[in-house]
């Protein structure tokens, strides 16, 4: 069984994601150790923990829908969904 060949879009689309996630994710985790270190030492700082609770779930909920979308395969084919609304659309100017 042969592995399939990468195509060069796979592998822009792999090097954009690693050119943006690796400095994005680096930021926001020094922005969380500072966050932590004004919150121990600083009471003024306290404030900040419930906005950046809040943050962190919602983005890990966001990415665990990402990751139930990449699962079951809904972006394989991303411009289907645009041609069934159209055929829909037509099935319904044809019944009124």
């Amino acid at each position: 069984m042969k592995n399939k060949p990468v195509n060069w879009q796979n592998r822009i689309t792999l090097l954009l994601a690693i050119l943006i996630l690796i400095p994005s994710g680096y930021g926001f985790i020094g922005k969380f150790i500072e966050l932590v270190h004004v919150y121990q030492g600083d009471a003024s700082g306290a404030f900040a923990v419930a906005p950046i609770a809040n943050y962190l779930l919602a983005s890990l909920g966001f990415f665990c829908l990402l990751l139930w979308a990449a699962a079951r395969g809904m972006f394989r084919d991303i411009e289907r969904p645009k041609y069934d609304m159209l055929r829909q659309e037509e099935a319904l100017d044809r019944k009124s």
